[in-house]
């Protein structure tokens, strides 16, 4: 049986601002693409608002050039009591979509908002 193809929770190109003074993509740019997909699937999976409460086992494997297409891919990995574990991978497509080079991963830890802020049962129904 083959693997059903995934789709990307975000897909973006990175501008001439998000370039380091090494001429690639800065890491607290793809940080926070990378937490807003899993916070789209965080949310998706809790029916209600999440909040980012750590960042764990996140490595970066390899640059990410102008002119690259980003897919940033994220799935729940773990679901506690009232929080869960999303797991995003980042890959680059870049020479003119020839070259598919996987930059960097990672698991971000998301907890379930009540209407107060304060954490609440990820499958208990959210006060929006």
């Amino acid at each position: 049986m083959t693997e059903p193809e995934r789709a990307p929770i975000l897909r973006v190109v990175p501008g001439p601002t998000d370039i380091n003074a090494n001429g690639h993509i800065f890491g607290g740019w793809v940080l926070s693409q990378m937490d807003i997909a899993a916070g789209i699937v965080a949310s998706r999976r809790a029916k209600g608002r999440v909040a980012t409460v750590a960042i764990e086992a996140m490595e970066f494997i390899a640059p990410i050039h102008l002119r690259d297409v980003i897919s940033v891919y994220a799935s729940v990995e773990r679901v506690g009591r009232t929080s869960m574990g999303v797991r995003i991978e980042v890959v680059a497509n870049r020479d003119l979509g020839t070259t598919e080079v996987k930059v960097t991963e990672g698991v971000f830890t998301f907890v379930a908002l009540d209407a107060n802020d304060r954490p609440r049962a990820v499958d208990s129904p959210a006060d929006r």
